[in-house]
């Protein structure tokens, strides 16, 4: 007997080959494992799916075993309890998340459920349970933590809360894809129909000595067919939605991993004097904000032309750019207009300088304002503390270089200008 042979179930009498068949048609669509105990927690039957996630070739290496002969003592002590106690009690234990480590060393998370397991005359005669694989939904949510605090000992290590507010709210908007896409898998798990299954097995249990004549003859029981075939169904795209879920889980989070690195790379340069590309800087700092952009609906503009290179910190420029870009977000958010556009721009500025310009067709700025806009403390917006412009400004005076401002007024957009003096050519031998 191997692994894909027809599970065993505990009904009284001998059904037809049919209802076997059929029985064991239901047991094997589904990806859970399914198994049954006696009242000592001795295995009694089971399914391929709970046979290959044991790593035993055949039921007749797991029938008349229990726990104890598969799993360390304390794990197989706290299931024989468990189990104990559904038996004394006929209470079901209806849902827990544990973390399994099996014989070949595997470790995994898995959510159980175990009900009591009764006999046509409603005694007790031992259990039966479902378990399903949770595993790659824990190590995601593992990842997303340890990606999440890499990011915050980076923003601490970059020291520039510009930057670490731009990152981290780009991240948040991620972090709410990988919500929405939890909370399906969440309610997947929870509407699963593993009690429906159980239903239907106890239905078959209790009609074990007629189950030919009950399937064939009773109105209910010439349902049977339907219903699992209804369950089938139910199974196959459950498992589609949810790996669709997955998927977009995993996509969200290599997306943060990117966010991540690209910090990285900028931290490792506090204080570095380097020579740069201008048109790199400004796709970096646009990247870092991508995600906001796309859930704002801004269309992002892009005039580069062939500067020299420039000679700055890299992390400072970030800081700079970073702040402009979410600023000129928030401007174009602002007018409420579909047409919201951003243009960024790098070409040529005074003699020895190139320019990187952040412009939008934002809610503008008031002539009155245009003078006041670097001071620290100064900002237009009700939520705003004023202090991101400011240090943009103090952050290109260090480079020796300059951040300047215009607006033609209030619903004519704005924009930020950066110049870098451009790094020394190097002399051609």
């Amino acid at each position: 007997m191997n692994s894909s042979s027809p599970p065993t179930l505990p009904v009284a009498g001998r059904a037809p080959l049919s209802d076997h068949l059929l029985v064991t048609s239901l047991l094997n669509i589904i990806p859970d494992s399914l198994y049954f105990k006696d009242r000592k927690s001795r295995f009694t039957a089971m399914n391929a799916a709970f046979v290959k996630v044991l790593g035993q070739k055949s039921k007749a290496d797991i029938l008349g075993k229990t726990d104890f002969d598969f799993f360390d003592k304390i794990p197989a002590l706290a299931a024989y309890e468990e189990e104990q106690t559904i038996i004394n009690s006929g209470q079901p234990m209806l849902g827990k998340f544990e973390k399994k480590i099996w014989p070949d060393g595997r470790v995994t998370w898995v959510y159980t459920k175990k009900f009591p397991l009764l006999n046509p005359e409603g005694e007790i005669i031992g259990t039966f349970g479902f378990s399903r694989n949770i595993t790659q939904t824990k190590e995601l949510e593992t990842t997303l933590e340890k990606k999440h605090q890499e990011l915050v000992c980076t923003s601490r290590a970059a020291g520039k809360a510009e930057v670490a507010t731009g990152v981290l709210h780009n991240v948040g908007n991620v972090l709410n894809s990988l919500n929405v896409s939890a909370s399906v898998i969440a309610t997947g798990f929870r509407q699963s129909k593993t009690e429906s299954l159980a239903k239907l097995c106890q239905l078959l249990r209790d009609h074990g000595t007629d189950l030919g004549n009950f399937i064939t003859v009773d109105p209910k029981g010439k349902k049977i067919p339907e219903f699992i075939d209804s369950l089938a169904q139910h199974f196959h795209s459950e498992r589609d939605r949810l790996l669709q879920e997955l998927t977009s889980l995993q996509a969200n989070i290599d997306h943060i991993k990117e966010i991540v690195s690209m910090q990285q790379a900028y931290a490792t340069t506090v204080g570095t004097v380097e020579t740069l590309q201008a048109a790199s800087l400004m796709e970096d700092a646009l990247h870092m904000n991508s995600t906001a952009l796309e859930r704002h609906v801004v269309h992002v503009v892009r005039d580069f032309q062939a500067v020299p290179p420039v000679i700055a910190e890299k992390n400072k420029v970030l800081q700079i750019l970073v702040n402009l870009i979410r600023n000129s977000k928030y401007a174009c958010d602002e007018t409420g207009r579909p047409d919201k556009t951003m243009t960024l721009s790098v070409g040529p500025g005074e003699p020895g300088y190139v320019r990187l310009i952040v412009q939008d067709n934002g809610i503008g700025i008031a002539p009155e304002n245009l003078k006041h806009i670097f001071q620290h403390g100064f900002t237009t917006k009700a939520t705003g503390h004023g202090f991101g412009i400011h240090s943009s400004a103090l952050a290109a005076k260090e480079m020796k270089g300059f951040l300047t401002v215009y607006s033609e007024g209030i619903g004519q957009g704005a924009a930020f200008t950066l110049e870098l003096p451009t790094a020394p050519r190097v002399p051609q031998n």
